[in-house]
């Protein structure tokens, strides 16, 4: 390449010096051709004599090779040779005649040379003599030949950078490729391509830049990622968000799935080049927690109630041998009323069994913990529709115990469910309100997000779990603080959801 552009560059010269010399013939011998000296001249009885002084010191001065002035018939006023004055002029000059100025490439009595010809006009316009000033191809050549060492210098220059550049390029890559060679590095990557797109386990690897280098087949489908390139802006918000340092099993919530994401930093000689996360499914391992979760919520409830009923049998038992027979008949009713009351308003209010024995199960469990929850007079639901009965226990569990967990730190400790249908529009109302100081707007979408906790022993995933319910449903979620801390969901009718 550089010998390609070492030839090109001495034609380039050439040419340049041709189109140079051209300009600069022409000039010379139309400046002499307007001098108003030079038609008084014509016009004495002897025009040599006058020009041909002139014309030598401007050829000299300008370095052409000759300038010649000449009768309209050819015959010579001026020449470098004084043995050619007199003699007619050799080359074309029918286009000065006809009051042109041009340039032409013509072998005349001094060689091949290039020549300008332009007509001389006195003050009528007519042409009285024509001037040429040209300038021969070999003092051209010695132009270009005097470039000619810059040219090859250069070359030779580009010679040794190129030569330096391909050894250093060359043991960079050596370095890079650890000394494999092409055949080597392809089986390595066409047996670690079908390792990365074989484990069932998401693996996204970037780089220095926002472009995924290496994304896999099941973090495409973990994420719900478009075929293509993937950017860091095409991943779920609470992983465009994650710190791009050292991350250990954080779980993060997406529309359909929980995952447990891992993240490390890739190093090269003491520098990050860029990190590499790995992305488990937990969706199926959390429901199965969450379900426990239910059912150790239930065993809690029913736990409670069996103490609390042994002490009562106790009470009754000891009023009995003391003989108050009547306090005791008294005692036991009025417990068994107000228990039965609790039931049989929910069932009442609530239609789904499930739902209502959740409600009873909690209400045991926060009087169990020494807090007050109630369900409110309005409360009035035939159905969870348009959820399903588990659907159902797991918004509402998850927002109570949410609700419980938030007033352990208040003066008085409280929490409040109305659940409903709403008269307009049929939809599914849910409402927990508590005595705690509730959460900004901005926890409460960091929490709907992925999960948010104060707490050391919980994964802070029950808010997270309740949003991407309501989100598959088409419902909104939202937080209030005043007049006291909330969270209301709400859920249309399939027929009415956006």
């Amino acid at each position: 390449m550089i010998g390609i552009g070492a030839v090109l560059a001495v034609i380039d010269a050439r040419h340049t010096s041709d189109v140079t010399t051209e300009q600069k013939v022409t000039d010379v011998a139309v400046s002499l051709a307007e001098a108003p000296s030079t038609v008084a001249a014509l016009r004495s009885p002897d025009p040599t004599a006058h020009l041909q002084p002139v014309t030598e010191r401007i050829r000299i001065r300008t370095g052409m090779d000759f300038i010649v002035v000449m009768a309209p018939d050819r015959t010579r006023f001026t020449h470098t040779n004084p043995e050619r004055i007199g003699q007619p002029f050799s080359g074309n000059i029918d286009r000065s005649l006809a009051g042109e100025t041009f340039t032409e490439t013509f072998t005349g009595t001094l060689g091949p040379s290039i020549r300008a010809v332009t007509p001389v006009r006195d003050e009528t316009g007519q042409i009285v003599a024509l001037v040429s000033a040209g300038v021969t191809r070999s003092r051209i050549g010695d132009q270009v030949g005097d470039q000619l060492p810059k040219i090859l210098g250069v070359a030779l220059a580009g010679l040794l950078v190129a030569a330096a550049g391909s050894f250093l390029l060359s043991r960079r890559l050596r370095r890079q490729t650890h000394g494999l060679a092409p055949d080597e590095l392809r089986v390595m990557y066409e047996h670690h391509d079908a390792v990365l797109h074989s484990i069932h386990e998401g693996l996204v690897v970037f780089g220095a830049g926002e472009q995924a280098e290496v994304v896999n087949d099941e973090a495409r489908r973990l994420l719900e990622l478009p075929a293509g390139p993937v950017r860091r802006h095409d991943l779920p918000l609470s992983l465009q968000r994650m710190s791009w340092g050292r991350v250990r099993d954080e779980m993060h919530v997406t529309a359909d799935r929980i995952l447990l994401v891992n993240q490390d930093i890739v190093a090269w000689e003491g520098r990050s080049i860029g990190t590499v996360m790995t992305i488990r499914d937990h969706t199926e391992l959390r429901t199965v927690l969450g379900e426990l979760d239910s059912v150790r919520g239930f065993a809690e409830s029913l736990r409670a109630q069996a103490h609390e009923s042994a002490n009562r049998l106790h009470t009754v038992i000891t009023m009995v041998e003391l003989g108050n027979h009547r306090e005791a008949v008294d005692f036991a009713t009025a417990e068994l009323e107000l228990s039965q009351s609790l039931i049989d308003r929910l069932m009442a209010a609530v239609g789904d069994p499930a739902l209502a024995a959740l409600l009873l199960g909690k209400v045991n469990q926060a009087t169990e913990r020494g807090i007050e929850l109630t369900v409110s007079e309005d409360t009035a639901l035939d159905s969870t529709a348009p959820l399903s009965a588990h659907e159902a226990v797991t918004l509402v569990g998850n927002l109570i115990d949410n609700a419980l967990d938030a007033t352990a730190d208040s003066a008085a400790e409280w929490v409040e469910v109305t659940v409903r249908h709403d008269d307009s529009d049929s939809a599914l109302y849910l409402r927990v309100a508590d005595s705690g100081p509730g959460m900004s707007d901005e926890i409460f979408a960091r929490a709907a997000e992925r999960g948010y906790t104060t707490k050391t022993d919980h994964q802070g995933l029950g808010l997270a779990l309740v949003n991407r319910l309501v989100a598959r449903h088409g419902g909104t979620i939202r937080t209030e603080r005043e007049p006291e801390s909330a969270v209301i969901v709400t859920i249309p009718r399939k027929d009415t959801a956006p």
